[in-house]
């Protein structure tokens, strides 16, 4: 099998076919979740499911490994151990590994003494923590949907541009393609991609199996964790999918909403204050525009 392949076209909006895919690339659904946080399925279910398919898969639960754990014993799938951490500031971070028991040491380590008060509540670490603490281990640290509805993508207005080029160097890529996110927020994490030139992923951010293979990120390397991450590591995979329709995005959310409505308060906090700084620097910018427009009208009549 060839080390590399064709880097154009590396991101593709369009339906997978996984058929197709597997049958030369390995392919990994690198975003989903189990029942261990705000996801619907057991393990088990998402490792037949994975089987099935006859791609790999990522359980990526937030500040929680249980999942990832179980999968570690399910041989027969192509299981890439993972994590996504939610940061004080309250936007979300992947970190991949190459072996279970790094995994295991990271989380006891420098995740569970910063929980908060369950899995889906922020953790007290900042983004530059959870970065040096990660970096530690060999490991791949992406920042997934970068742009999003909310605070959860890195690309928010909480973040000066100066402390974004800042974390942007210290992380190894960016979630290019979400199948859960929605297109004109997929389109600016793509272009993002290619702006920054790192590593990118893809996958569904599923939530229940009906998800599953909705984005996924191929290479044409072993199906293994090892020459897998390595792929993602030099730049060398490619990233196919489709945004789940807007009907199963909704039960989705809905899942999602009920699952967590212990946090909702944490969480409607973190959305208003992040709608204060949108509306605070929209009304700046706005007042800047009115100011530029009136001072030209009185330069125009000076002259």
């Amino acid at each position: 099998m060839p080390k590399t392949m064709d880097q154009s076209n590396r991101i593709i909006f369009e339906k997978p076919n996984l058929d197709s895919l597997i049958k030369r690339y390995t392919v990994v659904d690198a975003h989903f979740h189990s029942r261990y946080s705000d996801g619907v399925d057991t393990v088990a279910a998402i490792a037949a499911h994975a089987r099935k398919m006859d791609i790999g898969v990522a359980i990526t639960d937030h500040n929680d490994i249980r999942g990832a754990i179980e999968l570690n014993s399910y041989t027969n799938v192509l299981s890439i151990p993972a994590i996504e951490i939610t940061s004080v500031e309250g936007t979300h971070l992947l970190v991949y590994f190459y072996d279970i028991k790094s995994l295991e040491q990271f989380y006891q380590r420098d995740v569970e003494p910063f929980l908060g008060k369950d899995e889906m509540s922020a953790t007290s670490l900042t983004l530059d923590a959870i970065i040096e603490r990660a970096r530690a281990f060999k490991s791949v640290i992406i920042f997934p949907h970068p742009y999003s509805a909310a605070y959860t993508g890195i690309c928010n207005s909480f973040f000066s541009s100066q402390r974004l080029d800042r974390l942007f160097k210290r992380v190894d890529g960016v979630e290019v393609l979400n199948a859960s996110n929605l297109h004109r927020w997929n389109t600016r994490c793509a272009l993002l991609g290619f702006n920054l030139n790192k590593a990118i992923i893809g996958g569904s951010d599923g939530h229940k199996l009906a998800n599953m293979g909705k984005a996924v990120t191929y290479a044409m390397c072993k199906p293994s964790r090892r020459a897998f991450l390595d792929t993602v590591r030099k730049r060398q995979t490619k990233v196919i999918g489709k945004e789940i329709d807007l009907l199963r995005k909704v039960t989705s959310n809905g899942s999602k909403l009920k699952n967590n409505f212990r946090n909702y308060p944490d969480l409607m906090e973190k959305n208003i204050r992040y709608g204060y700084k949108v509306i605070n620097l929209k009304s700046k910018n706005l007042r800047n525009n009115v100011k530029e427009r009136l001072n030209g009208r009185d330069r125009r009549k000076q002259s």
